[in-house]
């Protein structure tokens, strides 16, 4: 399964945000629209992004966040991924880089986002389409033939 596959999945809307906008205008985004993750752009080009992790730690090393910019405290150059990515190297990227979400980049542009939670969904469903597919091939298996033993 490839990433552009897997947006189609779940909900595709990504939730932008400029670095210097206040943390607070972050928080007020995640929060109404109940997203994890908020990618950061400026002038139309992947800049950051604003993830749980980082308002935590902004919350922690800075109390007043009220006007701090979004770019003090996002990460930024997070790894990303293309929509002809296979779904095998995502996770594998996920895992290495210690990453919940990961934007998705075609020709420099922003196509959506995936999050960890999106792969786990795609893993279950291509799994349970393997497994219908498995079971309606050995239902349907010729009478008087059976099934190979062994590996030869």
């Amino acid at each position: 399964m490839l990433v552009r596959e897997m947006l189609n999945f779940g909900e595709t809307e990504v939730h932008t945000v400029a670095p210097q906008q206040p943390l607070s205008d972050a928080l007020a985004t995640m929060a109404e629209h109940h997203v994890g993750v908020l990618v950061v752009i400026e002038s139309e080009v992947l800049v950051g992004m604003l993830t749980h992790r980082e308002l935590i730690s902004a919350i922690y090393t800075r109390r007043d966040i009220e006007h701090a910019p979004i770019g003090d405290f996002m990460l930024r150059n997070p790894v990303t991924a293309t929509p002809e990515m296979h779904m095998n190297d995502l996770r594998r990227l996920m895992v290495t880089s210690r990453s919940r979400y990961v934007p998705v980049l075609e020709n420099g542009k922003l196509k959506g986002a995936v999050s960890f939670l999106d792969v786990a969904k795609a893993v279950l469903e291509e799994q349970d389409l393997e497994n219908r597919m498995l079971k309606q091939y050995i239902r349907h298996w010729p009478e008087g033939e059976a099934p190979k033993q062994g590996f030869g």
